[in-house]
């Protein structure tokens, strides 16, 4: 579960309370405790670079890891994976802005890429509303037919000659726009070779670490999941998610 401190919208976010039935918990602990519930799990750890969040978790009891300065959450999981006495077949990427994300919806993301032996790397998407697919924000995904990335995007996609967010043509207007969801899971052989890639140019220009591994070919699984809430990308968004919580009677 990789977790920064100088996020460039949100600094400290992974430490900002979110308030519950039982009260106010860090999100990086709320996120933290919903991941300890997926069944395919065998361990959760916190990987950060900032003595502030090391101590907030271990404050909570959680598996924490001081990491170096890392390009991205993905290599951040290299580094933490590479300190760790255990060995892995499969690592997930959690994003610690995450607090409502189902356990189930982690155990279809690791199911999917154990079940796609010609992937390395699987992850999630989620139908958006309308309103939300100009949202540079929200990272869009299209898939081809047998359920693998096509590319992702913070731009409208997929994009159509109007430029604007509207229904699929007929006979497709029953498909959505996919939203991608805070979730990574890498075979643990690929990770290893990920961190010493190469940066890629589409990788650069959508600030998407994902696309590196389209770029270099290699198969990326998609799962679709129904899953309403979004991450804390903004402060705003906190009090949907609190409300959520809330609404959810959860501690």
């Amino acid at each position: 579960m990789p977790a920064r401190y100088a996020s460039t919208r949100f600094p400290g976010k992974p430490l900002a309370p979110i308030r519950g039935k039982g009260g106010p918990k860090p999100m990086i602990q709320r996120t933290y405790e919903q991941a300890l519930l997926a069944e395919t799990l065998d361990m959760v750890v916190v990987a950060t670079d900032d003595q502030r969040i090391y101590d907030a978790c271990k404050a909570f009891g959680a598996e924490v890891v001081m990491t170096g300065d890392c390009p991205s959450g993905t290599d951040r999981c290299e580094a933490a994976v590479a300190q760790l006495k255990r060995q892995f077949d499969i690592v997930v990427n959690i994003q610690g802005d995450e607090p409502l994300l189902e356990p189930e919806v982690i155990d279809a993301v690791v199911r999917a890429l154990q079940d796609s032996p010609d992937a390395v790397y699987s992850t999630c998407v989620t139908p958006m509303a309308l309103e939300d697919v100009p949202l540079r924000q929200r990272v869009k995904c299209i898939v081809d037919q047998q359920g693998y990335a096509i590319y992702f995007s913070r731009g409208m996609l997929p994009a159509n000659k109007a430029g604007e967010a509207r229904p699929y043509p007929a006979p497709f207007d029953h498909l959505p726009y996919l939203l991608h969801l805070g979730l990574q899971c890498y075979d643990r052989r690929f990770l290893a070779k990920y961190a010493k890639m190469p940066h890629t140019p589409l990788q650069l220009m959508e600030d998407l670490e994902q696309l590196k591994v389209i770029e270099n070919g290699y198969k990326v699984k998609v799962v679709q999941v129904d899953h309403a809430a979004h991450g804390v990308d903004m402060p705003e968004d906190v009090a949907s998610i609190e409300s959520k919580l809330l609404e959810l009677g959860m501690d």
